[in-house]
């Protein structure tokens, strides 16, 4: 294989565009969701709302609780509608419905029914990113490398939302005016980024089926079955430690700088090690994937249960990154191969409801170990869950690899590709 080869994208000629089109629109989307209801509300409530500091902090929490329902409940709706009618007036809708909740939070007068309306149409309007993004990326790219294009393109993402929590975060204090211009203008981006996202995809764009709705149902509703449960408990899993971090870390005997060097150092371990176990996700085995992927977590969170000293939490944070990168391609290959692609736009909807119930309870879940078992309840708790996941997949190894009906005979989620 020559230089060129190695460095050309494993995308469909002619869909690179597009896919950095979606990516951009999501990017400035979750830039605006994640400043505001992450960082920014919660510092800016009691003024704009009149309120004492502890009603605004609730109110605005309540705020950020109602835009993640209404963002749930509406993803099978768009992805349904993507899979009617394709991308870009779905995409489109989605982020001028947010723009339209932005710009009234911008200018209207503030009242605690009027935030709450505000945050459940921009959730409305959210639900349209990422099943279009995903959608788009799993259609461009090539089948040897879906898993791991899922994953790159799901981490481009990820400096936005960074940016957007300590960006808008340290503008708490500046007048509202200035970071509602500011948040506007951001928001007024992704709709633009939209207008080039492609309108019918391969799979929206191809003939009608001769198959009955009920029938194509039936086949959407059996391949997502399996998956239902592996959704719920893997982002419950992953989402355990986030708020607490800096909670624990000095429970941990660690200052700052240490905290940094030990996830700097579990970061470059997950990236550097993600070609490797996305390579195994793309040839046939994402199931084993995400398997070996949760036995390292298992085995990396029990160790930091122990409370171990500085020096032993590198090896045991290069387990976790490890686990992580079996995991993120991993389960991007099995929702590809699982999943009918004339279906998949709103069965992927459907099954980021799950996605969206396992994040929002992970940190409930972590908060109540912590004030049960203290420094290692979270930990430990994650552990336990992520080897439950582990077993999961092994003892249920047969609902992963059983052929789906969808008329042209599909290759398993986790059979060896022919060479």
């Amino acid at each position: 294989m020559t230089l060129r080869d190695r460095l050309r994208l494993p995308l469909a000629p002619g869909t690179l565009p597009g896919v950095l089109a979606a990516a951009a629109a999501l990017a400035c989307s979750e830039f605006v969701r994640s400043g505001l209801y992450g960082a920014y509300l919660q510092q800016a409530a009691p003024g704009l709302l009149n309120l004492p500091k502890k009603e605004a902090v609730a109110v605005a929490a309540t705020a950020f609780t109602v835009h993640f329902i209404s963002d749930t409940v509406m993803r099978p709706v768009t992805g349904t509608l993507i899979g009617r009618y394709g991308g870009r007036p779905v995409v489109l809708a989605g982020a001028a419905v947010s723009l339209l909740a932005m710009a009234v939070l911008a200018t209207a007068t503030h009242s605690i029914w009027l935030l709450l309306l505000v945050a459940a149409l921009h959730g409305a309007g959210f639900s349209a990113m990422w099943p279009t993004l995903m959608n788009l990326t799993a259609e461009a790219a090539h089948e040897s490398h879906q898993g791991r294009t899922l994953t790159a393109v799901s981490m481009t993402v990820l400096p936005a939302i960074g940016l957007g929590v300590l960006l808008l975060g340290a503008l708490g204090g500046r007048p509202f005016g200035q970071v509602a211009a500011l948040i506007v203008v951001v928001q007024a981006l992704s709709l633009v980024a939209a207008l080039f996202v492609p309108g019918r995809t391969r799979t929206t764009a191809a003939a009608p089926t001769a198959r009955p709705v009920r029938a194509r149902l039936g086949v959407a509703a059996r391949a997502l079955a399996p998956l239902i449960p592996a959704a719920f408990m893997q982002t419950l899993t992953m989402t355990l430690l986030g708020p607490l971090l800096f909670t624990l870390y000095p429970e941990l005997h660690l200052d700052y700088w240490q905290m940094v060097a030990v996830l700097g150092f579990g970061a470059a371990v997950a990236f550097g090690s993600m070609p490797f176990t996305g390579r195994v996700a793309d040839r046939g085995r994402a199931r084993l994937a995400v398997m070996l992927g949760f036995a390292l977590l298992a085995a990396g969170l029990g160790g930091i249960a122990t409370l171990p000293p500085l020096w032993a939490l590198f090896p045991l944070a290069a387990l976790v990154a490890v686990g992580y990168a079996f995991i993120a391609p991993g389960w991007s290959a099995l929702v590809v191969s699982r999943l009918p692609e004339r279906e998949r736009p709103a069965a992927w909807g459907a099954l980021m409801i799950f996605e969206n119930v396992g994040t929002s309870l992970g940190p409930i879940a972590g908060a109540f170990a912590y004030r049960q078992l203290g420094t290692a309840g979270p930990f430990a708790t994650g552990a336990v869950l992520a080897l439950i996941t582990a077993l999961g997949y092994l003892i249920f190894r047969r609902a992963f690899t059983r052929p789906i009906e969808t008329g042209p005979v599909e290759r398993p989620a986790d059979a060896p590709l022919e060479s």
